[in-house]
């Protein structure tokens, strides 16, 4: 049986609403992540409804695991701090899936330390690889979601 691909509609850019993304994703419904996640009794998927409606947020080990549950970086789906430029670019990814086609210009980032451009403008050029390949049949929309699920422009394995 070959399942259809179905592409998972982002609400905003808060972590419930990635979580849910990433989660529709993979395929795998409520029940399903929170009997992964060893959620047991009567409201288990009220657990997992309100990490998704934005009520409650998971803790950073449960949010780890969550993303290993679902095979994508931590990164994509924990709760963002703006000091952290990598941050900043996971965010902009995100928004892609809310204002798709819009591009990111860094020539007047005066508040930003020269190292901090130097990142964010790195992972950008990966991504607009990525972007590029998708836009001319290279790759898949759904690989080219996956890619930007899993792939950690931080370059540290742990976060």
């Amino acid at each position: 049986m070959r399942l259809i691909y179905s592409r998972p509609m982002l609400d905003d850019l808060s972590q419930g609403s990635r979580i849910a993304f990433a989660r529709q994703f993979r395929f795998m419904s409520q029940d399903e992540l929170s009997d992964k996640l060893g959620i047991t009794g009567e409201n288990k998927r009220r657990t997992m409804t309100r990490y998704e409606k934005g009520e409650r947020n998971p803790k950073e080990d449960r949010t780890k695991i969550i993303a290993e549950i679902l095979n994508i970086n931590y990164n994509a789906i924990k709760k963002y701090d703006y000091k952290n430029p990598i941050d900043v670019v996971y965010t902009l990814i995100w928004l892609e899936e809310l204002i798709p086609n819009y591009s990111v210009n860094l020539e007047c980032t005066k508040n930003l330390s020269s190292d901090d451009v130097l990142k964010i403008q790195t992972a950008i050029d990966k991504w607009n690889l990525m972007k590029s390949k998708r836009d001319k049949r290279e790759i898949s929309y759904k690989e080219y979601t996956n890619w930007k699920l899993t792939y950690n422009f931080g370059g540290d394995s742990n976060d």
